[in-house]
């Protein structure tokens, strides 16, 4: 079942068309990846989703909602977890936790203690954000993210910087998040796609160029890896 339904969305700023005619469903408790260049469209696709862009024609429904009629509900089911950790620096990592709890008015205590387990964040409760390593920021901002209970989460490059045993880990903290919550994921990392996403969409120049699973995207491109696929449909894209 399709949580979100996108048909023939189009996005023109004065001097270009950051998206055009883009048609795609995306299931409800999937993790879902976006995967494309820079430039390709994907943070335009990932700003009108979450209602921080409007679209210039085409259709967006979330959850049965209209994205320009049922924005404020809308807004009560999504959470969005950006590239840049969305944490107050100068909180400790429990205060940051309590403030954004409140701002929801969700069971402080409670929800704090579930996401401290989850995320593995009891040794470092007492530090300042801004004392933490890159992989605690991320994990930190991906907890006040989710706070709210969303039905959708949208990770915008979550391990970008990350050194690979942080990455890992975080990748197994994701997995977990899929069990109840619908995931919308950009990376640039391909091993990142592959490892977490049951399906993804390829955009290049703000086109869809191919939806599906990794499976599905390497046959289709005859590609042995998944890597030669991404690499021959953008190819393929430049030469339209």
């Amino acid at each position: 079942m399709s949580i979100i339904s996108i048909e023939n969305l189009t996005k023109c700023y004065k001097t270009k068309k950051a998206l055009s005619d883009v048609s795609l469903q995306i299931n409800e408790g999937e993790l879902f990846g976006l995967l494309g260049v820079n430039g390709a469209g994907k943070t335009t696709l990932i700003k009108i989703l979450c209602l921080l862009s409007k679209k210039t024609s085409g259709s967006v429904v979330i959850n049965g909602f209209d994205i320009e009629r049922d924005a404020e509900k809308i807004k009560e089911i999504i959470a969005v977890s950006p590239q840049e950790t969305a944490i107050a620096n100068n909180l400790t990592v429990k205060e940051n936790l309590e403030f954004f709890a409140n701002i929801y008015s969700k069971n402080n205590s409670e929800i704090i203690n579930e996401l401290i387990n989850d995320f593995d964040l009891s040794s470092v409760l007492s530090q300042k954000a801004k004392t933490l390593s890159g992989g605690y920021k991320r994990r930190l901002s991906i907890a006040v993210a989710i706070i709210s209970k969303p039905k959708i989460l949208f990770l915008d490059e979550p391990t970008l910087g990350l050194d690979v045993f942080s990455r890992r880990e975080l990748w197994q903290i994701i997995k977990k998040l899929q069990k109840s919550t619908t995931i919308i994921l950009t990376s640039h990392y391909l091993e990142e796609i592959e490892n977490l996403c049951q399906r993804v969409a390829i955009l290049s120049k703000g086109k869809l160029v191919k939806v599906g699973s990794i499976q599905e995207i390497k046959e289709a491109t005859g590609a042995n890896t998944f890597e030669d696929a991404f690499i021959k449909l953008l190819s393929e894209g430049e030469n339209e």
